[in-house]
């Protein structure tokens, strides 16, 4: 139903996949079955999952899969109730994302170049050019990072200053590209022309023998990579970093939270509201710097998160 009905992402399929057969061996264990389960059941679920130390939000990333899948069950007329209906999901508080300051991202971007440049002909300049296209395009576009390395040849043909990403459950959606992007994947591209395997290849970002598009893995490696001979912490970058501080950024630059909703492909606004601080000391600076009484000295305006 998730494939055929939501066009659920192979990520998604297989993480419930993951949860649910968790559940249902837990429920094996206890001599009973999905039709017959109770709340219960899922109640002791979840207290055997906390008591293993599972995190709050994983525990409700699993409760949220087996809600839907007895949502699913009762809909197909299986059962007759939905026994995860009267529970509630884990209290969990809401980290704020991991970022890098601008200092951080140009350092990286700064390193990237330095090794295209400095790179020997063959695969090692191939590579260079490689994750300097990817690392311009992902801070340029905040692309998700399995979005990003499974881009097709052809996203740029019609137009290289928009891509058209198809994102989560099928959704389309135009990301500009700016200038340095552009570059890097032109620069790219001239060197990938130079492999004919890679160059006959349906993707942006082939693998060896251009069958198949690069793994995110691969990429958060090379990432990681980079980051050490950037002499920032390794631990502190990440593709999802990046996509992190796009969003930031452009938010500490005066763009309102609905466009970085659509940049991002988040299907409820409610997820990009992770970035809510980034506003409030935007608008803290904006009061301390400009209220004529912040001028003076005479108060300073404190802006709380409204409730």
């Amino acid at each position: 139903m998730l494939m055929a009905e939501r066009g659920a992402a192979s990520h998604t399929i297989a993480a419930y996949s993951r949860d649910l057969s968790d559940f249902l061996t837990f429920l094996a264990a206890k001599k009973t079955e999905a039709a017959a389960a109770s709340a219960d059941h899922v109640r002791a679920y979840l207290e055997v999952l906390s008591a293993e130390g599972l995190a709050p939000a994983s525990r409700a990333r699993k409760l949220s899969a087996i809600r839907q899948f007895f949502r699913f069950l009762l809909a197909e007329g299986v059962r007759k109730d939905d026994p995860t209906a009267a529970i509630d999901s884990p209290k969990r508080g809401r980290p704020l994302p991991k970022v890098l300051s601008l200092a951080e991202v140009e350092t990286l971007i700064g390193t990237a170049k330095e090794a295209c440049a400095s790179a020997p002909e063959g695969a090692p300049r191939r590579r260079a050019h490689r994750l300097n296209a990817l690392l311009e395009t992902l801070y340029a576009s905040g692309l998700r990072v399995s979005e990003l390395v499974a881009l097709p040849r052809n996203v740029l043909a019609v137009d290289d200053r928009v891509l058209t990403i198809k994102g989560k459950g099928g959704r389309e959606r135009l990301v500009p590209l700016n200038d340095a992007a552009r570059e890097a994947l032109a620069a790219y591209l001239a060197v990938l022309a130079e492999d004919p395997a890679r160059k006959a290849s349906p993707f942006l970002f082939p693998t060896g023998d251009g069958g198949q598009h690069m793994t995110r893995q691969r990429f958060g490696q090379e990432l990681k990579s980079l980051a050490l001979a950037a002499g920032l912490d390794p631990a502190r970058v990440s593709p999802h970093v990046l996509r992190h501080a796009f969003a930031s950024h452009l938010l500490e630059r005066g763009a309102d939270l609905r466009t970085v909703q659509q940049l991002l492909g988040h299907a409820d606004i409610s997820t990009t509201q992770i970035y809510t601080h980034v506003i409030e000391e935007r608008l803290r600076r904006l009061v301390e710097e400009h209220h004529p009484l912040a001028k003076a000295g005479f108060a300073k305006v404190r802006l709380t998160k409204a409730r």
